[in-house]
């Protein structure tokens, strides 16, 4: 998992990740039994483990906490996802 935007980082406190994902207070998720985390740098998470559904769950789950948004890119996204950017409001319309 890779996580996008100013300020949002992840970090591992014994069997818990703590997010700070931009909302007034920290979130914590915890790592059920029999899957192994790797926090490579605030912004990296790599999830392991020999069941691959309670995996894909998990990392669901944390997605689910700040999903990426289409304009800027910002939130948690799954390694090899490809965000479809929007582009914005187009500039000097008249109106």
């Amino acid at each position: 998992l890779e996580i996008n935007g100013v300020g949002y980082n992840c970090k591992l406190e014994g069997n818990k990740l703590v997010f700070n994902l931009g909302f007034a207070h920290t979130v914590q998720v915890e790592i059920p039994k029999g899957i192994e985390c790797e926090v490579r740098n605030p912004t990296n998470i790599q999830l392991r483990g020999c069941d691959k559904q309670m995996v894909g769950e998990l990392a669901a789950r944390i997605r689910k906490l700040r999903p990426p948004e289409p304009y800027k890119g910002k939130g948690i996204k799954y390694a090899e996802e490809v965000i479809r950017r929007k582009a914005g409001k187009a500039f000097g319309s008249g109106g």
